[in-house]
């Protein structure tokens, strides 16, 4: 037993200098990139629900929207480089937009709204 402690000492130390040495490394990160710290974004009130899967499989087939693979395809031309990894049919006031969430390479979430009637994006954030 003191053997095995005498093993997993040299390892916890080892560990707590890699933590260590883990937050210098993303501090200097932050600092050399020049990041800009994020902003509070002003809330606008509005009123968004999405809809469910047979609802838009229903807003679809009655061609009230484009469908989702053009709002898709819409987000990745704004986006470049980037795994789309949701989409939903949402309500937002009174119009239909979809909503996408996109992955970036390095490693960041970018919200895309694409009008659905049009298929063009709206905003993206």
């Amino acid at each position: 037993m003191r053997q095995f402690a005498l093993l997993l000492l040299p390892a916890l130390a080892g560990l707590a200098g890699a933590s260590g040495w883990l937050a210098a490394a993303e501090e200097r990160d932050e600092t050399a990139t020049g990041a800009v710290p994020a902003r509070p974004v002003k809330a606008v009130e509005t009123t968004q629900t999405c809809l469910s899967s047979g609802d838009l499989r229903e807003a679809v087939a009655e061609k009230r929207v484009v469908e989702p693979v053009a709002a898709i395809r819409a987000a990745r031309a704004a986006v470049p480089r980037a795994d789309i990894v949701r989409a939903n049919l949402c309500r937002r006031d009174e119009a239909l937009v979809y909503m996408l969430t996109a992955l970036r390479k390095d490693g960041q979430f970018v919200h895309v709204m694409v009008d659905a009637r049009s298929g063009k994006v709206a905003g993206q954030w």
